[in-house]
Parts: structure tokens; C-alpha cells; sequence
């Protein structure tokens, strides 16, 4: 454990908080003119609603950690660079191809500058893999409190796990994301007040992705132990667009076919869901802190168990939204 980092881990934790929460208030009263979500086909949501609230998030990440986290820098400045790419999206619905294009040069960037894991097979996977939690962390942003919550819990769990390593600048990161992201959920949990945007979602799963390689290239913790903390975003994204693909639809079009939008169209609506997930994250980075520190067997017996569970939860979504379905169609 960490000794002598309480105050300023406290003080970072405040900062974030407080001034997250503060934004997000002052955001919410509509004294800033923000973009509006406005409902459609593939919405979850019924009437118009604020979005770029994510700014109080990335602000309050900022504030909280400009102390002390002089290896993150790099990290830090390509999730404000991101942030800024986003929020002009949140504005103008930019290009797909510009957008990812962005989101493949912030993983690079990071990969080669910050990160030099050595092998360009090991270099390129990282990448492709940063990219990817980058987006799908955007696309689990389509419910109340969703990626707030993942927010909260997975990076108060990496703040643990980088307590135990004794990385104190991992762990004052960490605590910054996670009270930023709790500052802003006082305000997106079901009902929401305001949603974060992709200018909260992208710098989110960006860090998600570029913490944990960082994380794991520093012998903080094994490779495994990000995926498994932030795996209910990543399992639904990963399995949805896998079956999207096999089903050769155009893949970049929105949708509503993730698992926790089938829960919210099922009846589960936006609370219950919401509650649902957080008892999976909490449950996935409870597993993760428990196995990060046991020896390889029980670590391979721990992923295996938590992929049987996954493969079970799908399997069980998949039959209730069949049964939703028929439902529907002899109701029709």
C-alpha cells in the first residue's frame, strides 16, 4: 500500500468532484447553450435532452490531477485532444472516417511515445485495441447513467489495484476519473438531466484503454486485468458488433441492438438497467482486484469462469429479446 499519499489524493478526489459536479450543475440550469439530443428511431430516450455534459467530466479529471502525474501527461493530453475532436462532433456530426481516423492517431501516439511495447505486433494490437475501447465506450453511452457508472467503478477499481502495486500516481489518476465521472453521474442518473456526449464518452474510453495498457506495461497489473474490469461494456459492444458483422450489416449506422438497449426496450426502462449493470461492474472489477495478486492457475481459472458467465448472461439476454419479440409479433 501506498503511505503518504492521503492528502493528495484527497485533495486531487475534491477537486475532480467538486468541480465536475459544479459544471455539470451549472450546465443543467441552461445557462450555457449546449447541443440537444433530439429522439429518433434509435433512441432510448423520448424528448430532447442536453448533451456535452462530458466537458465537467474532462474538466474535472484536469483539475483534480495536475499534481503528481507527471509519467500521464501524455495520456492526459490526448484525451483533452480527443475531448476537443469530440465536442465538435457533438456539434456538427463529423465524418466517421475523421472521427476514427483521430481516435487511431491518439492510440498511436500513445503506443510510440508512451507506452513502446516493443514488438510491432504487440505495438499494433495495442493500438487497434486503445482505438476500440475509445469507440465502444461511445457506443455503450446510450442509457442513463451507463457510462457514468462503468466510469465510477472501473477507475475506482484501477485505483485500488494501483494502490496494492503502490503506484501512487496511478492511483491519484484513477481517483480523479472516477470522482469526475461521479460528479457528472449526480446528474445522467435515470432520470437524466443531461447526457455527456461523445465529448465525456471518447476521452472515457480512451483512458479506460490507455490507463490499463500503462497500467499493465508498468507491472502494475497483468494484461488481462483491464478487460476484465470494464468487461460488461466490453463484452456487449465486442458481441453485438461481431454479430452485426456476420449479419453483414453496415456497421457504422446507429442502432439498438445492444444488449442493455434490449433490456431498456424489454421493460427493464433506464433505472433498473442502470442498477443491473452497476452490480456486473462492480462484480467484474471485485473478480479482477480478488485474482490480480493470485497465482497464474487460479488467474486462468478466474478469466475462464468470468467468460462462461459472460457467455451465460448473453445467451440469456438474447433468449428473453426472442421471447420479447414473439411476444410483439402475436400482439401485432
Amino acid at each position: 500500500m501506498i503511505s503518504g499519499a492521503g492528502p493528495q489524493l484527497l485533495t486531487a478526489l475534491t477537486i475532480a468532484g467538486v468541480a465536475s459536479g459544479l459544471f455539470t450543475w451549472w450546465m443543467t440550469r441552461g445557462t450555457w447553450p449546449l447541443p440537444q439530443d433530439n429522439p429518433n428511431d434509435r433512441s432510448l430516450h423520448e424528448s430532447p435532452m442536453p448533451r456535452s455534459g462530458g466537458i465537467a467530466i474532462v474538466a474535472g479529471i484536469a483539475l483534480g490531477s495536475l499534481a503528481g502525474m507527471s509519467e500521464l501527461r501524455l495520456i492526459l493530453g490526448s484525451a483533452l485532444t480527443l475531448a476537443i475532436i469530440s465536442f465538435v462532433d457533438d456539434w456538427r456530426e463529423l465524418p466517421a472516417a475523421l472521427r476514427l481516423t483521430a481516435h487511431l492517431a491518439a492510440a498511436t501516439a500513445f503506443v510510440v511515445v508512451g507506452l513502446a511495447p516493443g514488438s510491432y505486433a504487440v505495438s499494433a494490437f495495442v493500438v487497434l485495441a486503445v482505438a476500440w475501447m475509445t469507440n465502444l465506450y461511445n457506443f455503450m453511452d446510450g442509457s442513463d447513467g451507463l457510462a457514468g457508472g462503468m466510469a465510477v467503478l472501473g477507475f475506482a477499481t484501477y485505483a485500488v489495484a494501483a494502490a496494492q502495486a503502490g503506484d501512487a500516481t496511478l492511483v491519484v489518476f484513477s481517483a480523479c476519473v472516477a470522482a469526475a465521472a461521479a460528479g457528472f453521474l449526480l446528474f445522467n442518473f435515470p432520470p437524466a438531466r443531461i447526457f455527456m456526449g461523445d465529448v465525456g464518452s471518447i476521452p472515457l474510453g480512451f483512458l479506460a484503454a490507455a490507463v490499463g495498457a500503462w497500467g499493465w506495461q508498468h507491472g502494475v497489473w497483468p494484461a488481462w486485468f483491464p478487460f476484465l474490469v470494464f468487461a460488461p461494456f466490453v463484452v456487449d459492444a465486442s458481441v453485438t458488433l461481431a454479430r452485426r458483422v456476420w449479419r453483414r450489416e453496415r456497421v457504422w449506422i446507429a442502432h439498438r441492438d445492444h444488449y442493455y438497449q434490449r433490456l431498456v426496450r424489454m421493460g427493464w426502462g433506464h433505472r433498473r438497467t442502470a442498477l443491473a449493470e452497476y452490480v456486473l461492474m462492480a462484480a467484474s472489477g471485485g473478480l479482477a482486484l480478488v485474482a490480480v495478486s493470485a497465482s497464474p492457475p487460479v488467474q486462468y481459472a478466474v478469466i475462464g469462469g468470468a467468460i462462461l458467465a459472460y457467455a451465460s448472461l448473453i445467451g440469456a439476454v438474447q433468449r428473453a429479446w426472442g421471447r420479447f419479440q414473439g411476444d410483439r409479433g402475436h400482439a401485432v
